[in-house]
Order: C-alpha cells, then sequence, then structure tokens
C-alpha cells in the first residue's frame, strides 16, 4: 500500500505525467501576461490571435489549472497565472540563453580554450601564443595550465584539457600531433669550462661532461639522457637535479656542472647570470619537436589545425626551425 499515493498522483501533476508545456505555448501566456490583451500580445509575437488563444488553453490543460480569467473588456491573471508567469518568463529566458550560447560556441575560436604545456615550454613560448590569440582570436577565452607531460596526457584523455603544447613524440593512443617546430640543443657552461662559447662541438664531447639534469618527470631530463646515449655515453651519473630550468642554469653558474637547453630557453635562461657561457654542437645537433596535441577526432581539430598553422608562422621569429620550412 505505500506505493499507492504515488501512483494515485500520475493524472493529477506527479512524476508520471506525459504531457509537457512546449515553448510556443509558454511563449503564447507570457505575452498574454504582459499585455492582457489578446489582439495586442500576439501582435507582439507574430501569432495570429486564435491561435495564441489556443495555445494559452492548450498550456492550461496541460498544467490543469486556469492561467486566465477571461471577461469582453479585459483579460487578467489568475492566482495561479501570476505565480506560473514569473517561471514561464524564467524558462524563455533560460531558453534564449541557450540559443545564444550555441551560436557562440557554432562559431569557431570562441568560448574557453583550456591549453597545457610542459614546465620546459611555457615560459619561452607563450608570450607568443598569448599574443597570437590576443591578436587574431580575441573571442577565445584561453586558460593555461603548466604540468609535466604524464599529468597532461592524464588531462586531455581525460577532457580536463583541450590541447596541449610540448614536445613529441608521445606515442599516446588516441592523441594526435600537431607539429610545430624542431629546435637544437646547446651546451650551458661556466665562463672556464674548456667548451665554454664554442661551436662545432661534438656529441661526443658529452661522454665526459658532469651534466646537471632535471628531477624525474620531465620529459627534457629523458631527451638529455636519450641524447647522452647517442653520444655513446652509457649510465649518466646524476648527483645533482633541478625542479626547473632556472635553478639549473644558476647550478652551471655556480661551477657544478654543466647541461643542456633547448634553443627557446637559452636567451631568458643565461640573461639571469654573467657566469655562463653557450656552446653550440656540430651539425646534426641534438633537437627536439614541439607540436600541439589534441584527442583524436576531437569535435574542434579543425580550429586546433588552423591555430597550429597561425602558430608556425608567428614562431618564424624565434630560433627554430618550422616544420614544413627546411624541418
Amino acid at each position: 500500500m505505500a506505493g499507492s499515493p504515488i501512483g494515485g498522483q500520475r493524472g493529477s501533476g506527479g512524476g508520471g505525467r506525459a504531457k509537457q508545456p512546449t515553448l510556443a505555448q509558454l511563449r503564447a501566456f507570457a505575452a498574454v501576461a504582459e499585455h492582457l490583451h489578446f489582439r495586442d500580445a500576439a501582435a507582439a509575437i507574430g501569432m495570429s490571435q486564435p491561435a495564441l488563444s489556443g495555445a494559452v488553453s492548450a498550456l492550461e490543460e496541460v498544467l490543469g489549472v486556469q492561467l486566465l480569467e477571461r471577461t469582453t473588456r479585459k483579460v487578467l491573471l489568475s492566482p495561479a497565472g501570476e505565480r506560473l508567469a514569473v517561471r514561464a518568463q524564467g524558462v524563455l529566458a533560460a531558453v534564449g540563453s541557450l540559443m545564444e550560447e550555441a551560436e557562440a560556441v557554432r562559431g569557431p575560436f570562441t568560448g574557453v580554450l583550456r591549453l597545457g604545456a610542459i614546465p620546459t615550454v611555457a615560459p619561452y613560448l607563450l608570450p607568443t601564443v598569448l599574443r597570437l590569440v590576443h591578436e587574431r582570436y580575441p573571442a577565445l577565452e584561453l586558460e593555461v595550465h603548466e604540468e609535466q607531460t604524464a599529468s597532461l596526457l592524464d588531462g586531455l584523455q581525460s577532457g580536463r584539457l583541450d590541447l596541449l603544447l610540448l614536445a613529441v613524440p608521445l606515442g599516446a593512443p588516441g592523441v594526435s600531433e600537431l607539429p610545430l617546430f624542431d629546435e637544437d640543443f646547446v651546451l650551458v657552461t661556466p665562463l672556464d669550462h674548456w667548451l665554454g662559447g664554442r661551436e662545432g662541438i661534438p656529441r661526443e664531447a658529452l661522454k665526459s661532461l658532469n651534466l646537471l639534469l632535471l628531477d624525474e618527470g620531465h620529459c627534457l631530463r629523458d631527451q638529455a639522457l636519450d641524447i647522452c646515449r647517442e653520444a655513446g655515453r652509457g649510465d649518466v651519473p646524476v648527483s645533482t637535479t633541478a625542479a626547473g630550468l632556472s635553478t639549473l642554469v644558476q647550478l652551471v653558474a655556480g661551477g657544478l656542472g654543466v647541461t643542456l637547453l633547448p634553443r627557446t630557453a637559452v636567451k631568458v635562461e643565461t640573461s639571469r647570470s654573467s657566469q655562463l657561457l653557450t656552446g653550440y654542437f656540430a651539425e646534426p645537433a641534438p633537437t627536439r619537436r614541439i607540436a600541439l596535441a589534441m584527442r583524436t577526432g576531437a569535435a574542434r581539430a579543425a580550429e586546433y589545425e588552423e591555430l597550429a598553422a597561425a602558430l608556425r608562422e608567428a614562431m618564424r621569429a624565434l630560433p627554430v626551425r618550422v616544420v614544413g620550412e627546411g624541418g
């Protein structure tokens, strides 16, 4: 018997009601509530007077309440009509906002774009990215998240992030890469180091250097280790590490060793100390590739591809080789 009251409400407005008000019915009622005149209300919303009257009557039937008091001279809202008119206007306003939002997101480069970037890219490339977005895509609201590669990939695949700016290849399933540019690594040394300021440094020189690296988890650390292995250096003993490139460079300035920096980071990081020199490797120099990464089949894939093309153009001024232009 406990379920009987619920079942008994289905025909009188309970949760089982099959019919729902239509937007046309709500619009007709809201117009009458505003004008309190069928002819004026009909003209305001572009509906014939008989159709408007029928829509309001249908709404009363659906809701099970009398909304209007009709006389030969005027129309009045019933007490229920006064209360429900406010609700109807709220529903119509919400639908209007929904349509405006849908129209906005249909346009390219509008709304929020959640961009993730690795720490060894963000400080050096974001000024170019932000300038481009501000000038070319002013309706795009960019949110930037600086995280390590594993966290960024997790955020992309879970939907927390929309687009990534990081070093590739990733080899992650369900992720598509839009290459931007390749950049060389350079050797940063103390002033008194024998390789300081030299050009044409052979990779084999890395075999005997005290190399300082970033903490584990940074892809730049892994890239540096790969470069050392390619140079014929087996196990790379690491006695000192740093959480970021700025600290790493200061350790070099203090004479603790040397490090590898991507070219885009050199100007910013080496300007912090007068105790540093930069050396350049012989061709082919060790490099890394920077790309945008998106979910394969992303709804905004066409926008991301256009953004990648615009970034390649904007990054020509950087010390890099833009993909498709000799690199």
